[in-house]
């Protein structure tokens, strides 16, 4: 009965989504690109004010990846407006990708209040195609809440383990699909047409973490969390760093 039911709410969400699928065919969804941004850039301060503690945990031993000239060079995926740079080592070379070009306003802004930090290049390119960069050139990538919009997650977890230095590390934070015996999991599965068009793609329901496991890093170091304070839909989350 319960999965008839959420089959069939599912269906009733995926109807109201309808009249989103009728904007991005008659081009209204590159207006909603535009604006995008500027929401993430909002939301970015609730989501670090209730993820502080859990981000200084999972970046606090970045450092140890230093190159042997002490300097740490960090790539990050999906930089957005740059909600992960106060939690990064100081004096930290860092290079943003993402492939929304709207998003470099808000990431100057980052920038500019983050001056512990030393800034090499904006990329607008995707996750799974970032060819200007060298092989072997990075000691860190970090990837948080990107996975779950990208089209190929296994595509861009082989484009970084590309871009990284043997024994270099990739870091990541995602939200994750909870248990499928959990009302949770009814409310991933119910909402997650109509959630994937206002979240630019965002998809509630992968295992992100069965990806990563089998990426073919040396060491996976992953934890299962529930997030603090934030939406009950994306509450499930991984977080960890995995060795090339």
């Amino acid at each position: 009965m319960k999965v008839c039911l959420m089959k069939l709410c599912r269906l009733l969400c995926s109807a109201l989504s309808l009249p989103l699928h009728a904007m991005q065919v008659i081009g209204l969804r590159g207006m909603y690109k535009r604006l995008f941004p500027l929401l993430a850039y909002n939301v970015t301060f609730s989501y670090n004010d209730k993820m502080h503690r859990v981000k200084r945990e999972l970046f606090r031993n970045m450092a140890k990846f230093a190159d042997t000239d002490g300097t740490l060079r960090l790539l990050e995926i999906g930089c957005g407006s740059g909600a992960n740079f106060k939690f990064y080592p100081h004096g930290c070379t860092v290079i943003c990708t993402d492939p929304n070009p709207h998003f470099e306003k808000y990431l100057r802004m980052s920038m500019d209040a983050n001056q512990h930090l030393t800034y090499d290049k904006f990329m607008c390119v995707s996750g799974e195609d970032m060819r200007g960069v060298r092989d072997g050139s990075a000691d860190v990538v970090v990837c948080t809440l990107v996975l779950c919009s990208v089209s190929n997650v296994q595509q861009v977890l082989q484009e970084a383990r590309r871009v990284l230095r043997t024994g270099g590390a990739f870091y990541f934070l995602e939200h994750v699909v909870s248990d499928s015996s959990s009302w949770t999991y009814f409310l991933q599965y119910v909402f997650e047409p109509l959630w994937c068009f206002l979240g630019d793609g965002c998809m509630i329901t992968r295992t992100t973490w069965k990806d990563i496991e089998v990426a073919g890093f040396s060491e996976l170091n992953l934890r299962h969390i529930d997030a603090p304070d934030v939406s009950l839909m994306i509450r499930p989350h991984i977080m960890g760093y995995c060795i090339k």
